[in-house]
């Protein structure tokens, strides 16, 4: 069978509203490390990892190995109504991870699954549907994670469930923060704050959902310590603190095991999914015991923290940490950044090459303006691919190529991408100047 007739019969049967990859979709049939190939034989480096999903890379034996001994029990699936000794270890492991005292951690099988847990214990826990959020947010597709997603782009529906207030991002390029200096943006984000919970709220607000860098959104990140600035207001009302770690966590950043570490401050609840399970649908929230019992109801999901799911996350930490994964995305990261941010310093079509460790985004815009420019984006996209390498998109515009490689990329690894990046940005910025 071709890819033309997989595609055509894609077409036929799912929704037009699910979005695929470049002009010619291509189908991947295998893997191996960071490496991908599609059904025509080509094989590329993937900087992508299914959408920051696939963490430590393909077919790699530990975790194939653990996901087949459960299976080999004969034991798939039993339901929460037994326990669960794979799901138990695991969750031991991430309530230590955590960071957050006396934790308590609840599986689900979707980074929107666990948002939309996160927000019925906080709503439950406050007595309250009003919650804060930031604008340029992604936080899953479900009613609820739609109704706190600040990017309409994603958000298929305008009806909400919740009542919600909006904050400013820590948008560089664009927006009311933007004009101020970086040292005078923490406090003049304070004071939106503080106006918003005045203004468009009944004071009684439930919790404040964030992402520490914003992953559909672009890769943009607000300064650190911002996170610690907002919840001293917030513990003056008794407002809890979201932090979505779906993209963000496990060592990700390589500056910190999760993206809230970097602003001095713990969270009430974390979210976390993707990369836990390389590849395997897992996902859940950890938080403050107090504020998950906060379920009054029996509630229990019933493939969240199954067998197999949890065999893989188990086999996932183990290995991210016996190899350091997060220094190694410190390091290999920083080969991407500055090589990049070298690179392209002369071309005035890229507004930004920004994010930390191996999440990374590099903003187009047209040449010597702010202005998005999402076709140029699309075209260097397509040329990546054709150069052998597959990458991302992204932003509230469409016009961010987003990185996010398996955290066991090799330095050699990291040298080939950077070249074929650096080519197809040259060759489509050269191609868009009028001669």
């Amino acid at each position: 069978m071709t890819t033309d007739d997989l595609l055509a019969r894609h077409r036929a049967v799912l929704p037009s509203w699910m979005p695929l990859y470049y002009a010619e979709p291509i189908e991947l049939v295998s893997g191996s490390g960071r490496r991908v190939t599609d059904a025509q034989g080509r094989t590329y480096l993937d900087f992508f990892g299914g959408v920051l999903t696939n963490m430590i890379g393909y077919d790699i034996p530990e975790i194939r190995d653990a996901v087949e001994r459960q299976i080999r029990t004969g034991i798939v699936h039993t339901s929460t109504i037994y326990l669960i000794r794979q799901q138990i270890e695991l969750a031991e492991k991430i309530a230590r991870l955590s960071g957050i005292p006396d934790a308590r951690v609840f599986f689900t099988n979707s980074g929107t699954e666990a948002n939309e847990a996160a927000l019925l214990v906080a709503t439950n826990h406050r007595r309250s549907h009003q919650i804060l959020a930031v604008r340029n947010s992604y936080h899953g597709r479900s009613y609820a994670a739609m109704g706190v997603t600040g990017n309409r782009n994603w958000s298929a529906s305008g009806l909400n469930p919740l009542q919600v207030a909006w904050l400013h991002s820590g948008e560089r390029l664009r927006g009311l923060l933007s004009r101020l200096p970086e040292s005078d943006r923490i406090e003049a984000a304070v004071e939106d704050l503080r106006e918003v919970l005045a203004t468009q709220t009944a004071g009684d607000v439930a919790c404040l959902i964030a992402e520490p860098i914003q992953g559909v959104g672009g890769f943009v990140a607000p300064p650190d310590g911002l996170f610690a600035a907002w919840k001293k207001v917030l513990d003056e009302h008794g407002i809890l603190l979201i932090s979505d770690e779906v993209q963000t966590g496990w060592g990700r950043t390589g500056e910190h095991f999760w993206g809230y570490q970097a602003h001095g401050v713990t969270p009430d609840l974390l979210t976390f999914a993707k990369g836990v399970g390389n590849g395997f649908a897992l996902a859940g929230v950890v938080g403050r015991a107090d504020v998950l019992e906060s379920v009054s109801a029996i509630s229990f999901s019933t493939f969240g923290g199954n067998p197999v799911s949890t065999a893989a996350g188990n086999a996932v930490l183990d290995y991210l940490r016996d190899h350091d994964l997060q220094a190694n995305a410190a390091r290999v990261g920083a080969i991407l950044a500055d090589g990049l941010r070298a690179a392209l310093a002369g071309l005035d079509c890229v507004a930004e090459v920004r994010g930390k460790g191996l999440m990374l985004g590099v903003e187009f815009v047209r040449p010597g303006t702010a202005e998005p420019d999402p076709a140029l984006t699309a075209r260097v996209f397509e040329a990546c691919r054709a150069g052998g390498l597959l990458a991302g998109k992204g932003g509230l515009h469409g016009n961010v190529l987003r990185m996010g490689p398996p955290l066991t990329l090799t330095e050699d690894e990291a040298r080939e991408g950077l070249a074929i990046l650096v080519e197809a940005i040259r060759s489509c910025a050269a191609e868009a100047v009028p001669a």
